[in-house]
Parts: structure tokens; C-alpha cells; sequence
């Protein structure tokens, strides 16, 4: 970069209004409040997949509807824009989740968290395995753990510790409900690397949720995952969230509807944007890019042509959330959980179902039931295309089926997600070390986003943050990250 007057305003833009994009634009703003920044947000409405909408006295999520606490950044950004007070817990009268089998509803094993658990008994009693499936998962702390350096699939790792059929009926419909994911493709090392730590350290799942310290376990996000008290929301909904962040930031730094096509880099070490919309180019000293990572890759295909690759690498999958509400009598079968994962082998239409009226209050008016239900993912990607009249139905009709539903929803509400969850296949941790290794040999260049090392609120909102301080860092390193106050 050359040499310029250090007072010179700083100008940055960040790409990408989503809560990674709002949290990185704050960040910036917050650690330098001297600086410019820029928001530019393609679509009409910022917060990307976090959207809540209000349709005849319902709170609807169109995506996220929580996230969790025992990881600090989410939370520490709400207290920052000053929304704490807000937010609210999970109900604790309905907490669990059940699980399909044979169109049936059971409840998982008490304790079972993901992967493991450090109680066997509820295992060997619960009915979703047969009995030879609940002895080969009690005896995981019997099986010797793996030399091989081979990266495992999360469906191979979790076979080889608990058994194929705990793998089928457990684990692969949490994950699947997660991240609409094949676990066949993912990689285990990428999705829950505290897993394999355990079987590395103490040689077992079990022996390792016995034995991690009370402090470490409580600082993983995948470990903890059934800790359903652990998850936060608004509570007039996740928007609040993406409201309060954008109020914090300057007055006419946010752009709606100004998607770019492309960025380059000037003789003089700034970034030169490109807007689809007009002829005017826009330069700024650096740029996050907080977008997923195939619009990344068209963004600096041209530029940068072998990170582009990198970035057009990384799958992403597409699905879809059908909201429907009832009348309580309507559903003949208690739901008394959260929701409802389905097992692939169990052959049906839907992934999950959350029953949102009961994980968070004033969801729905008394009497009522909000229920979302979710389609597509990697597994059934055919799902996702279909119209929105025969995703209600199915939705419906599968409903019907598990929960004894009796007549027709109040109404059906539809919300396409297209190729919105990055999957961390195979070679995912390689190819995002490639990433950072391009990345930081480019100065005013940073990437943020839930297509490198967590798809979680918290996991994007550190990355936004942590891309803000490296752009401040560098300025810092070459003297020009000051300005007159």
C-alpha cells in the first residue's frame, strides 16, 4: 500500500447484510468510531435467513428462531446494542426433542447430547433402538479408538463408535436437522471436531462427557446441543436482533438493493467496487466480503481468480420451512417437546418439525399451535423445487400422520430457502485453511460467514467481528489506522 496522510478518513465497506455483515459493520464502527463504513445489502431487507414475521396474532420465524448461549458472541452483542433485557429462554415445561420411528414419536434417551451421552442407562431403556442396537451403543467405551490419519465422514465416525443403527436413528437425524446435511459427506472433523478430540484424549465418548471439567464442556456448542435451556431468543423475534444492531450503526451507512458484481484492487492498495446497478464505482480502503461463499467466488473470480475457485468449492444446499397453525384440539397426539426429527431410513417427506408455540412464549394466541416444518437439504434437494401448494400439502399430510391432526391448518405459510446452508463435506478444513492462507496475503480484503467454521447466530456474528478487527489490525500494522478526533 502507498504512503498517504495518516488523518486521511478511512473508508470501509462491508457486503452483505446479513447478521454477519451487520456485526462486522458494528464491530468496525465500535472499535474505531472515526471511520467509515458502508453496509451494501443486494436484497430489499437486511438480516438474511433472520426474518420474523407477525400473520393473525403468530410471531413466525422464516429461519434461525434461536441461538445458543454457551458460546459468548450472540449473547455479547446483544448486551452491546442494548437488547439484553429482551431476550428470553426456552419454556421449560416442554423441553426435549423426540424422534421418528416406524411413524411413531419418541423421546430421545434423557442426556443424550448429539453424539453421546455420559449415561447409559437411558440408552439401554429407550425403545427407539432394538435391543442388540442399545447394547452395541452402551459399550462405546469399549471400542478402541482410531490410529488412522484418514479424514472420517461424520456417518463413519459415528457407525465406528456407537453402531450402525444408533448412527441411522440418533445421529443422523440431529445432524440432518441441523444442517440439512448427508453425514455420509460430511466431514466429522469439520461439524463436531469436540467428538473426535474425546476419542482422541480418553479414548471414548462416554469416558469423555464423564470426565471433561464442568467449564469445558459448558463452552461447546455441539457437545451441549441438548441442553435445551441454553438457547435464547427476543422475545418479539429474532428481527429485534437485526434491528438493534443496524440502529447502532451511522446514519446513512446502510445501502438496501445495491447488489455489486464484482471488486478489484487499485494501484494504490484500496478496492474499487462494482455496482450492478449504474455505472458509478465506488473505492474503499478495505472490504468485507460477508456474503455466502459462491457470491463471494463471482465477486473476486476476475481479481483473485484461485481464491474464487477455492470459495465456488464449497456446497451449499438448499431448503425450505412450511409454518401451519392449529387449533389445540386439532392434535390428537401430546407434543409435549420442542419438535420432532426424522430419520432418513424412515422414508418420509419432512426433516423436522419444531413446534415453536411451545419452545418460546407469546408464539401463538391461547389455545393455538405454531408448528414449522422443514424440507429439502442435501438428502432430498427435489423437495426444495416444488410449489409452494405441494410443500403445504406434504407438510401437512405428514403431520396428519404423526400427529393425529384432525382437519385442515388455520393457514400455510411458505419460506424458500435457496442454497442458504454450506455444507462441510469432506476436505472442508483443508479447503478453508487454503482460504485463510489467500486471504492473509491480501491486504483490505476479508472474509466473514457461516461457509467456514460454523453455521450457528454466534459462530457468524464472531466471524463478521473478528474480520472488522484483522481490517482494523492491518491499518494499524502500516500506520494509517488513525483518524483526528
Amino acid at each position: 500500500m502507498t504512503s498517504e496522510p495518516a488523518d486521511r478518513l478511512r473508508r470501509y465497506a462491508v457486503i452483505g447484510g446479513g447478521i454477519t455483515g451487520l456485526a462486522a459493520a458494528h464491530r468496525l464502527t465500535e472499535l474505531n468510531p472515526g471511520v467509515s463504513v458502508t453496509l451494501l445489502e443486494a436484497g430489499d431487507q437486511l438480516g438474511g435467513s433472520l426474518r420474523t414475521i407477525d400473520r393473525d396474532g403468530f410471531l413466525i420465524e422464516q429461519g434461525a428462531d434461536s441461538f445458543i448461549t454457551n458460546v459468548p458472541w450472540a449473547l455479547d452483542l446483544c448486551g452491546r446494542v442494548g437488547m439484553a433485557d429482551q431476550l428470553i429462554s426456552t419454556n421449560p415445561v416442554h423441553r426435549g426433542a423426540a424422534v421418528v420411528r416406524r411413524g411413531r414419536l419418541y423421546k430421545l434417551p434423557a442426556g443424550f447430547q448429539l453424539m453421546a451421552t455420559p449415561r447409559v442407562w437411558p440408552i439401554l431403556t429407550s425403545p427407539i433402538l432394538s435391543l442388540p442396537g442399545r447394547w452395541r451403543m452402551a459399550s462405546e467405551r469399549f471400542i478402541s479408538p482410531r490410529t488412522e490419519e484418514r479424514e472420517e465422514s461424520l456417518a463413519e465416525f459415528a457407525s465406528r463408535r456407537l453402531g450402525r443403527e444408533a448412527f441411522e436413528w440418533l445421529v443422523e437425524p440431529l445432524i440432518s436437522g441441523i444442517f440439512t446435511a448427508d453425514a455420509r459427506r460430511l466431514s466429522v472433523a469439520a461439524v463436531v471436531p469436540q467428538f473426535v478430540e474425546m476419542e482422541r484424549r480418553w479414548g471414548s465418548l462416554t469416558r469423555g462427557m464423564r470426565q471433561r471439567p464442568a467449564t469445558e464442556a459448558g463452552n461447546d456448542p455441539a457437545v451441549t446441543g441438548a441442553r435445551y435451556g441454553l438457547f435464547s431468543a427476543p422475545r418479539q423475534g429474532m428481527r429485534k436482533l437485526v434491528e438493534a444492531v443496524a440502529a447502532r450503526l451511522p446514519a446513512q451507512s446502510i445501502e438496501t438493493e445495491c447488489p455489486i458484481s464484482g471488486i478489484s484492487e487499485m494501484h494504490d492498495g484500496r478496492w474499487q467496487l462494482t455496482p450492478s446497478k449504474g455505472s458509478e464505482r465506488r473505492c474503499y480502503d478495505g472490504v468485507i466480503l460477508a456474503v455466502a461463499a459462491p457470491v463471494a467466488a463471482q465477486l473476486v473470480r476476475d481479481e483473485l481468480p484461485e481464491l474464487g475457485a477455492l470459495l465456488a468449492d464449497i456446497e451449499y444446499v438448499s431448503s425450505t420451512v412450511v409454518s401451519l397453525t392449529y387449533r389445540s384440539e386439532q392434535v390428537t397426539q401430546p407434543v409435549d417437546c420442542f419438535g420432532l426429527v426424522v430419520p432418513a431410513a424412515e422414508q418420509r417427506s419432512i426433516l423436522a418439525a419444531s413446534f415453536s408455540s411451545n419452545k418460546f412464549p407469546e408464539r401463538a394466541p391461547q389455545g393455538r399451535l405454531l408448528i414449522r416444518v422443514f424440507l429439502g437439504g442435501a438428502l432430498r434437494p427435489e423437495l426444495a423445487e416444488l410449489p409452494d401448494n405441494e410443500l403445504s400439502c406434504l407438510a401437512t399430510n405428514e403431520l396428519r400422520e404423526l400427529l393425529g391432526i384432525v382437519g385442515e391448518p388455520g393457514f400455510c405459510q411458505v419460506t424458500r430457502w435457496e442454497r442458504a446452508m454450506p455444507q462441510y463435506n469432506i476436505g472442508h478444513l483443508e479447503r478453508v485453511e487454503n482460504i485463510k492462507r489467500q486471504i492473509d496475503r491480501i491486504d483490505g480484503l476479508q472474509l466473514a460467514g457461516n461457509a467456514y467454521q460454523g453455521v450457528g447466530i454466534p459462530q457468524c456474528v464472531y466471524s463478521g467481528e473478528r474480520a472488522a478487527e484483522r481490517l482494523l489490525q492491518q491499518d494499524e500494522d502500516v500506520g494509517v489506522g488513525h483518524t483526528p478526533g
